[in-house]
């Protein structure tokens, strides 16, 4: 589950998170790497803007596209220094401010620490500046640890696996906090005005409703059930492979989409003319893997017929 996760978040990021289009993007390791423009020295500050890091996307240039704004501290042309100790330390207030500023926006990232999204070898650096660090030091910019802290020291192995959990969790909650507020949750009552739809049970758009999906989930949910509910007896009346297919009420985003039906419905309520083409050769009814791979293959080959390429596997 986690790794279909992973790859999902993998796709949306690649082909949506990015200013000027696609940029591929591999989790843990190009968002570990990708932290500035440039490494510059101090005697090259004054030096104007370096030529070489313009076309290097780092991860603060996902983060304005998505959220129009930049990093308390930070600049569109971010430098690391070259000394290994400052490196480290900036490295490290970097992704603190990442962290508080997510955080600051609704994420919920506890399980988090700033060290964690370091590349292993800047990891072990840090650990070794942090164990070297005493007294005021050690609570100063970029430290991330005070006196009366513990470190928390993880092997190579565990190390990896931990970087890829919290960066995939860091994407997930950019995504819940910059991109789903997007829907907006004010018309819910009129997607109900259809005569099909009266008698069905509405989905709650209130924050407490659910201890699952968000306000901006649950309106897609809404879409959904009208979509469906007002399309699929126009869709599937003249079915090659079966009946009408009955009522449902969608409530989730795993088990109710399996069989393609759905999804389908929401593309034939603005490509009608899929229907006669792709649809109607789909199952109503699918109860083997082999009927479910087929109505997701027609259903994928749709997207593609009408250029809707977003990396989605059958």
């Amino acid at each position: 589950f986690f790794q279909k996760t992973l790859t999902a978040v993998k796709n949306w990021f690649t082909l949506f998170g990015w200013p000027e289009g696609q940029n591929p993007i591999s989790i843990p390791y190009s968002l570990r790497r990708d932290v500035c423009k440039v490494e510059m020295t101090s005697s090259q500050e004054n030096a104007s803007k370096p030529n070489l890091g313009k076309a290097t996307k780092t991860l603060y240039d996902m983060v304005f596209h998505l959220s129009g704004q930049l990093l308390p501290g930070l600049t569109a042309y971010q430098s690391l220094p070259l000394d290994p100790v400052e490196r480290i330390l900036q490295l490290h207030w970097q992704h603190s401010t990442l962290l508080a500023f997510l955080k600051s926006q609704g994420a919920s990232l506890p399980h988090v620490l700033p060290e964690f999204l370091l590349e292993p070898d800047d990891y072990k650096k840090w650990i070794e500046v942090q164990t070297g660090l005493k007294g005021p030091l050690a609570e100063g910019k970029g430290s991330g640890v005070s006196s009366e802290q513990q470190l928390l020291v993880l092997e190579d192995s565990m190390l990896e696996r931990v970087s890829t959990r919290v960066w995939t969790d860091v994407l997930l909650q950019l995504y819940k906090v910059f991109v789903l507020p997007r829907v907006c949750s004010g018309g819910i009552p009129e997607l109900f005005t259809s005569g099909k739809l009266q008698s069905m049970p509405r989905i709650k758009a209130e924050p407490l409703s659910s201890n699952i999906y968000s306000p901006p989930e649950r309106v897609i949910l809404t879409w959904l059930n009208k979509h469906y509910e007002e399309n699929r007896e126009t869709v599937w009346k003249d079915c090659q492979q079966g009946e009408v297919p009955p009522k449902r009420w969608i409530v989730n985003f795993d088990r109710d989409l399996l069989d393609g039906l759905v999804l389908a419905a929401q593309l034939a309520a603005y490509c009608p003319y899929l229907i006669t083409t792709h649809f109607v050769r789909m199952y109503t009814n699918a109860r083997s893997a082999e009927q479910l791979l087929h109505n997701n293959l027609i259903l994928v080959s749709a997207m593609h017929a009408v250029r809707l390429f977003i990396g989605i596997k059958v």
